[in-house]
């Protein structure tokens, strides 16, 4: 399965393991699933340290580095066809981070992995729920 990791659930994959659910522990560990990352989710956790939400042991650019050769991660690509598919994505609320995870898993066929409800709810793709 190639999984698409919301950006809440590769924090929590690197800093609070915990928070995951046993069942997408064991999908985030099996060695047939492909484990893929948008750049909108280091834009996000960019975003999030400039605001104060987020504090993590190093510069957010530091830590998206280290974090990328931590696990075997794909890097999503962000496409013209990813952009236009936004609107189509069926998600319900205006996050444009959630918006672009939404269609990128939807034009990519991955399977997205999330803890958000709403997010889960997106038209068009594959939902893996923690």
């Amino acid at each position: 399965m190639k999984l698409l990791l919301d950006t809440h659930i590769w924090l929590w994959s690197l800093l609070e393991p915990d928070r995951l659910s046993a069942r997408v522990k064991r999908a985030l560990e099996g060695s047939a699933n492909e484990l893929w990352i948008s750049p909108i989710s280091s834009w996000e956790i960019v975003v999030l340290c400039e605001k104060g939400r987020l504090n993590l042991d190093d510069e957010a650019e530091s830590w998206i580095r280290r974090a990328m050769t931590v696990a075997p991660l794909r890097e999503a690509p962000l496409t013209h066809e990813i952009v236009l598919a936004v609107r189509a994505a069926g998600v319900p609320h205006r996050d444009p981070a959630d918006r672009f995870l939404a269609a990128t898993a939807s034009i990519l066929g991955l399977t997205l992995v999330t803890a958000d409800d709403q997010l889960a709810g997106s038209k068009g793709c594959s939902v893996l729920r923690n």
